[in-house]
């Protein structure tokens, strides 16, 4: 395990509480160390806290030590040192943010609710209500019983987001806790294990901690998981960074004096300057951006320069300018524009003199704004300023400045679906921003490719339902626009204006996407409402039973719904199916068996016997309400993709979709893939080959790609061959043509892929075609 504290080695016997009988081992704990043994001790740790809190209740925290030893006794992590190194190194990684005694105890209690006998109630307790809250901001939500790996996780982070909101401590643990996960990763034994918990950090955890200015905090995770999902890459980079330095060890120090140079022949007195090599995560995601290869990268290198004052930041650009060609568009102020998380500085990039031609990139600071840029919300935290605000818990100052939790309480608010919620909050985490300003000078931040919608929902979500039109620096613009840093934006607004569901194909941020789609559901909602009623209504007329609203109320839990609204609303958008709602208010009246559960994998069956035609042996199972297909109940919504057009002898698989019902792929159509992440969508599917059977009229489209010779007759011998082979030629479309050739697109009306076969192979026969094949997409 590695230790990210550097604490000494000490030992002490502690008073520790009993639990269930049992005492609590001593309190140094031997640790791994990838340079060596090392300990970490409670001990160690208090000397830590006050060194730079002498006021710190260390009483407190050896109590909680001793709770949470006792608790995870017996407890190890994959390396196999017992568990309470964890929380123990999660503490240390706290202390060296300089944090509150409260988070520190939070940081050694985290996981006893969750992994050990320990209750909230023992907790409030013992230690207060604002740590027994805390706990259980941080505490995962591993007991819910969710659908699915992806939902899980979009429920954690929903959980987390409420309680971030109420005190932002619980993030500062809950990052803390993740960054000392990622660093002993390389112990998980299991590689799908390993790459599921760097993905969720590169997407999750370190765009948060930029959120929040921690960018020390975000490079080092983004690095880890970089490391754990892209290894090769990683070492390529690595093992290309090494040869450079062999090459020239001593660039950076050199550009390093040459830089403080400049600033003294400015003037300028007590300057540090220091200059790094970008992260090998960095450097492959601008090769990503760009899409070149390593050594087409000329600014690996970055300097940074930290000056006593703000004037001073600016006396420096000024000597650098003077000094270096500057590279355009890689300068930008974020003095006089901070970002949305406090961030301030100046970056530029400029090409050092013949002969190195090199370029560079350098930031210039005050030591204040290095320390935000490093440490984020930890720099600057309210119980440093305020400390009976502190021992009150009252921390809504800091939440306040930061907009973007409330971004994301109102998408959170928005979002109907905790997957929905995860998609949208991505949004809002992954952004290079542009600032813009209001008619009366108010500056709102967006991301990159913000339009003038996002700008509106920006400023209010009323204001961006209602938005019909904008003016960007005094021009009327489209909608789509997409806006520039410096723009003035002023929105048009109109009185029972609505959002237009074509906003959500250009929107940039979470929050306006969220509020769109909110929007567009509460429209389809009213008429899927009424059908759903008539239907279920002529349902249980048909079978002359009550269906009263008391009758369907008692049906809700079974249903997982929340009303008897929401009842009709699933019936009439096809999720649910009328008939089988009647069938379990009156199980006596089930004659069909109920469609079938869903699955989590794509292991589906052949149908018996292989192609039709021949007998099918083994018992069949009845089409549901007329559709050539089998386990599907009577009512429900099925379409066909187009994607693919399956047709009977296909191996098949639906995709269950709000408001549209099933839709009916074939098991190798790719469009399957973009839906890996959703297994429970997945249904098991097969033809009815009885109904087939008896109907051997029916009607299917199949799909032909046809590449023949560019001849005059070739269209008429296309659809003659067909009709031959009783096929009906229901669309032709030119999709390419060249002067000898020709592709085109047939859809053909057939039984079955047998059918469809056949006539595959007499147009292959025929003189001028030259490949036939099945489309795909």
């Amino acid at each position: 395990m590695t230790d990210p504290t550097g604490s000494e080695t000490t030992s002490s016997s502690l008073p520790v509480p009993v639990t269930g009988g049992v005492a609590a081992p001593a309190a140094t704990l031997p640790a791994r160390h990838e340079g060596g043994e090392r300990a970490l001790s409670c001990e160690g740790l208090i000397r830590r806290i006050q060194a730079y809190d002498p006021t710190a209740d260390a009483d407190l925290i050896r109590r909680a030590f001793a709770v949470a030893q006792v608790a995870h006794e017996g407890q190890a992590r994959d390396n196999g040192d017992p568990y309470i190194t964890h929380p123990l190194a999660v503490a240390n990684i706290l202390a060296g943010f300089h944090l509150d005694t409260a988070s520190i105890v939070t940081a050694l209690l985290h996981d006893t609710v969750e992994d050990t006998g320990v209750t909230q109630q023992q907790l409030r307790a013992q230690f207060g209500d604002t740590v027994a809250e805390l706990v259980d901001g941080v505490t995962k939500l591993t007991r819910l019983e969710l659908q699915s790996d992806r939902t899980k996780q979009a429920e954690n982070f929903r959980k987390l987001v409420l309680a971030m909101s109420r005190d932002i401590r619980v993030l500062l643990v809950k990052l803390a806790d993740r960054l000392h996960n990622m660093r002993t990763l390389h112990y998980v034994q299991r590689i799908d294990r390993r790459q599921r918990i760097a993905r969720e950090t590169m997407e999750i955890y370190a765009p948060l901690a930029g959120r929040i200015g921690m960018d020390k905090v975000k490079v080092e995770l983004q690095n880890l998981s970089f490391a754990a999902l892209e290894p090769e890459a990683m070492a390529t980079i690595r093992a290309r960074l090494n040869y450079l330095r062999g090459q020239g060890a001593d660039v950076i120090e050199e550009i390093r004096r040459e830089l403080q140079a400049l600033c003294i022949d400015a003037g300028l007195e007590g300057v540090e300057v220091t200059g790094r090599e970008k992260t090998p995560y960095s450097i492959w995601e601008k090769m990503q951006r760009r899409n070149v290869a390593f050594e087409q990268l000329s600014d690996i290198m970055a300097f940074r320069i930290i000056v006593p004052s703000r004037e001073a930041c600016y006396i420096a650009l000024g000597a650098v300018h003077a000094a270096y060609p500057v590279i355009a568009g890689r300068f930008k102020d974020y003095i006089s524009t901070p970002k949305a998380n406090g961030y301030q500085s100046l970056h530029t990039g400029v090409t050092l003199r013949h002969p190195r031609n090199q370029k560079i990139e350098v930031q210039i600071r005050t030591a204040e704004m290095h320390d935000v840029a490093e440490n984020g919300v930890a720099s600057h935290w309210l119980y440093k300023q305020l400390p009976d605000a502190a021992a009150q818990g009252k921390t809504k100052g800091v939440v306040s400045g930061l907009r973007w939790v409330q971004d994301l309480l109102d998408i959170l608010e928005d979002s109907s679906a905790p997957d929905e919620f995860l998609e949208n909050t991505k949004l809002e985490l992954y952004q290079d921003q542009v600032f813009c300003f209001t008619p009366k000078g108010q500056l709102i931040s967006l991301p990159r490719g913000a339009t003038p919608v996002d700008f509106a929902y920006a400023v209010h979500s009323q204001v961006g339902d209602t938005c019909v039109g904008a003016r960007i620096n005094g021009r009327l613009m489209p909608l789509r626009h997409e806006l520039q840093n410096g723009d003035q934006v002023e929105i048009m607004t109109a009185r029972g204006g609505t959002p237009s569901p074509s906003w959500e194909r250009f929107v940039a941020t979470g929050k306006a996407r969220a509020r769109i789609r909110r929007h567009v559901a509460l429209q389809q909602r009213e008429p899927h409402l009424e059908s759903g009623r008539v239907a279920l209504a002529k349902a249980f007329r048909q079978e002359g039973v009550d269906g009263s609203e008391k009758v369907l109320d008692s049906l809700l839990k079974d249903l997982r719904l929340q009303s008897v609204a929401d009842l009709y609303v699933a019936v009439g958008n096809g999720n649910q199916s009328a008939r089988e709602v009647v069938q379990l208010a009156y199980p006596e009246l089930r004659r069909a068996p109920r469609a079938p559960r869903m699955v989590p994998g794509l292991s589906m069956r052949a149908p018996a016997g292989g192609a039709l035609g021949g007998g099918l042996p083994g018992r069949r199972r009845p089409a549901a309400g007329g559709m050539a297909l089998a386990g599907v109940g009577a009512g429900m919504a099925v379409h066909f993709a187009g994607c693919c057009h399956p047709l009977p002898g296909d191996r098949i698989v639906g995709i269950v979709s709000t408001g549209k019902g099933i839709t009916v792929h074939t098991l190798g159509c790719q469009t399957l893939e973009t839906f890996a992440a959703t297994p429970e969508r997945f249904m098991d599917l097969d033809w009815d080959y009885d109904l087939i059977a008896r109907n051997a009229t029916g009607h299917h489209t199949g799909r032909l790609s046809v590449v023949t010779a560019n001849e005059p007759a070739m269209l008429a011998t296309l659809t003659n061959i067909a009709a031959k082979h009783e096929g009906v030629m229901m669309n032709l479309r030119i999709v390419n043509r060249q002067l000898e050739f020709m592709e085109i697109l047939a859809d053909i009306e057939v039984r079955d892929l047998r059918h469809l076969t056949a006539i595959m192979v007499a147009l292959r026969a025929a003189k001028g075609v030259v490949q036939v094949e099945r489309a795909r997409g």
